[in-house]
């Protein structure tokens, strides 16, 4: 805190009047601010700080924070006969100081780079960015964006040829970009290959075209990439990059020469950069698409594999059919519905758990569990597995049993989690839902809420051995690292 005080006052106030040494006639408005005054300050300067700093350190009290309060010396500024007065203002001076220690050491780094303890930035003349800051391209939010540092040499000419490759591959982007997506709404009439009876109808769009280009039409690609790299287009070190002789505006050969009015001129070169940066993002982006959906068309949303499952139970907002491991894109439709079928079961049990851990904190059954255990000595959660007897696992695993292999048998013909036996809400009555709108919302829901139950109830298995209370009392949770020095005074 008196560091970063030190730094900013002196710029602000002024300076002592007099000599810092009048032996070596150094007044104090000789001596630089920040980091510079280092190498003004005498041999004697720095035997004295040495010195003061020893007798500060091991003065009488600078042990006691061994057994007293760390910090108190006897020197009590922050202090008040309201306990609770002078905790908050000793949790202030370590917020403080927290805050000044990041302060000075920022105030370093701007100090090192630009020369100034007020951190002038515009001193800052070897920084990277400002070579190529002013130039086009430089656009908000992020301003002269160059996390690679491909530019801190400050090579003007490989900038130069950068930014020639940028503009290049950005015209070409937004070419190809509007051919993927012209096609999808209009091809030319007649024939791309006479001689091969190719029509331009008959070329798919997107990726699937580059088989159906003849030998020839490869050939004048080549040819025509040539000459326009090569003859029409030459670079030229005298001219902007991406500004060619020839071009014209938009590229039209010699039609029109350069734009007049330079802040239009300046805001549409800018745009074009922006739009050739767009571009190259799209394109990559619909060849990924084309790629896995072989098209770029409005029909890869939809009736395609990795879609296969898209209409079924538990397509809900905000994610829709949600699969990032990707288990479903082989379209297994048994792997589905065994996973399903998992999935419905490991709900429909965590729905219950649930319910058997916050129940009996409100209500438990009278009478006995077995023959000399109440209910009501049974604990909460985790605990009640060393109450039950053995006979109790036993019944357990009986029922899970007479469930699993005979009362709810699976069924190939019914959906998955639909048991003969099993009824509306499981009741062994035979009872259905009536198809339409509202079966479909509710077992929407009952996957939902599945969902949910089984984050719940692992929650709660977490709370419960954490705390030792199925309720999660946290006060309780006395392992916790956190519980040594909550009641310090930086708390």
């Amino acid at each position: 805190m008196l560091a970063t005080m030190g730094y900013i006052t002196p710029e602000i106030t002024g300076k002592f009047p007099g000599y810092l040494s009048t032996s070596a006639g150094l007044k104090f408005t000789d001596v630089p601010n920040g980091l510079a005054a280092i190498s003004k300050v005498p041999a004697l300067g720095w035997a004295q700080v040495v010195a003061y700093c020893g007798f500060c350190e091991l003065s009488a009290g600078s042990d006691d924070w061994k057994t007293g309060t760390p910090g108190d010396y006897g020197f009590k500024v922050l202090t008040s006969s309201d306990p609770a007065e002078k905790t908050k203002k000793l949790s202030a001076e370590l917020a403080n100081g927290r805050l000044a220690m990041m302060a000075i050491i920022g105030m370093f780094f701007q100090d090192g780079l630009t020369g100034s303890a007020w951190g002038d930035w515009a001193l800052y003349t070897d920084s990277p960015l400002r070579a190529f800051e002013s130039e086009l391209g430089v656009q908000a939010p992020f301003g002269f964006w160059d996390p690679a540092g491909f530019t801190k040499d400050g090579d003007v000419d490989a900038f130069k040829r950068r930014r020639e490759v940028e503009l290049k591959h950005g015209r070409v982007a937004m070419f190809a970009t509007m051919g993927y997506i012209v096609p999808e709404y209009f091809k030319l009439p007649g024939y791309l290959s006479p001689s091969l009876g190719l029509k331009f109808a008959d070329v798919p769009t997107g990726l699937a075209a580059i088989s159906k280009v003849p030998a020839i039409g490869w050939a004048q690609w080549f040819i025509f990439c040539g000459l326009v790299d090569f003859g029409l287009y030459r670079a030229d070190p005298s001219r902007d990059p991406g500004d060619y002789e020839n071009a014209g505006i938009l590229g039209v050969p010699n039609a029109s020469g350069p734009m007049q009015d330079v802040e239009g001129r300046k805001r549409k070169l800018n745009s074009e950069l922006a739009n050739g940066r767009l571009a190259m993002v799209a394109i990559m982006g619909m060849m990924f698409q084309n790629g896995t959906f072989g098209t770029t068309g409005p029909d890869m949303w939809g009736g395609l594999q990795p879609f296969a499952f898209e209409s079924e139970l538990g397509v809900q907002a905000p994610f829709g059919f949600w699969d990032p491991a990707g288990m479903s894109k082989d379209g297994d439709a048994l792997a589905f519905r065994r996973r399903r079928e998992t999935e419905l079961k490991h709900g429909r049990v965590a729905m219950l758990a649930c319910m058997g851990y916050i129940t009996p904190e409100y209500f438990k059954f009278p009478g006995y569990c077995a023959s000399n255990l109440p209910f009501s000595d049974i604990p909460n959660g985790l605990a009640a597995l060393s109450k039950v007897p053995g006979a109790g696992w036993l019944q357990i695993f009986l029922f899970i049993g007479t469930i699993e292999k005979w009362f709810y048998k699976f069924d190939a013909s019914r959906a998955p989690g639909d048991f003969e036996n099993g009824g509306v809400l499981g009741a062994p009555n035979g009872s259905r839902m009536v198809d339409g709108p509202a079966k479909t919302r509710k077992l929407n829901s009952e996957i939902a809420n599945g969902r949910l139950a089984m984050m719940a109830i692992t929650g709660m298995f977490f709370q419960d051995g954490l705390t030792g209370s199925a309720w999660g009392d946290w006060a309780l949770y006395v392992d916790s690292p956190l519980r040594a020095f909550e009641g310090g005074t930086s708390a």
